[in-house]
């Protein structure tokens, strides 16, 4: 119950002194590993050595980091300012959302014209700066939300914002990506950013919002209670062992009764 309540306290505290020294990039990082196993594995190795047992302490770091979904590693943060360089002056917002997934929000501008769903050329060096980051981060993937404005009908509407996400995720695919790495949906007219009123704002709402995400690795998503039970029914047959040598000798050299 202790260490329960100590470990969210000791992340808290590595979290102020580290940041302390470090520039914005690597605060930017720093904030969103915490969410990931950086921290983690920070407050594991402490832990552990309160404890004297390291690999108690390598586990309860990879369950603390498994908590909060996805990663913001240094290649996330990386990428990030990669995207914001090429698309400076595009009108592309480039983000990272709360829960630590690059967003890149691209406008009809930028991206398609009234009632297509082909990508316009000037959209392309953006997605393959996209493409480079997922070249270099296998572990990577990314989600690609297509949007129209209110221009028809949902009939039209709604099958033409999956084909701008299906025609973005298909250039993509078409400069190495695999395509399994890459989810589409479209949600039609129905998320607007701006009035469907005038001309700029139709084109902000026909749009594709491009996420990318580094997903938390499968061995990482035990929880630090189970890592330590399962460290205890390990060491739970040595104890008993040693503990009660009589009860075993006992059972050892009790002779048989005569029938």
């Amino acid at each position: 119950m202790f260490l329960k309540k100590f470990i969210p306290v000791l992340l808290m505290v590595i979290m102020v002194a580290g940041c302390a020294n470090m520039t914005q990039s690597q605060r930017s990082t720093a904030q969103g590993t915490a969410a990931g196993t950086g921290i983690g594995a920070a407050a594991g190795a402490v832990i552990g050595a309160i404890a004297g047992d390291p690999a108690l302490g390598a586990g309860i770091g990879a369950g603390v980091g498994a908590i909060g979904g996805y990663i913001w590693s240094s290649r996330m943060e990386k990428q990030k300012q990669q995207m914001e360089q090429v698309t400076t002056g595009t009108g592309i917002e480039v983000t990272q959302t709360q829960n630590n997934q690059l967003k890149m929000d691209v406008p009809g501008d930028f991206s398609f014209d009234t009632g297509r769903a082909d990508i316009k050329p000037e959209m392309r060096p953006v997605l393959n700066s996209l493409v480079a980051g997922l070249m270099s981060n296998s572990n990577a993937q990314v989600n690609i939300i297509g949007h129209t404005d209110n221009t028809g009908t949902d009939t039209i509407n709604n099958p033409l914002s999956v084909n701008r996400a299906a025609s973005t995720r298909n250039y993509i695919v078409s400069q190495g990506i695999a395509m399994n790495r890459i989810h589409i949906d479209g949600r039609g007219s129905y998320e607007p950013v701006a009035s469907n009123d005038n001309v700029a704002g139709r084109a902000k709402n026909r749009r594709v919002e491009i996420y990318m995400f580094e997903p938390q690795q499968a061995q990482q998503q035990q929880l630090p209670q189970q890592q330590i039970q399962q460290h205890q029914m390990q060491q739970q047959p040595q104890n008993l062992i040693k503990e009660q040598p009589g009860i075993q000798q006992q059972i050892q050299y009790q002779p048989m009764p005569a029938y």
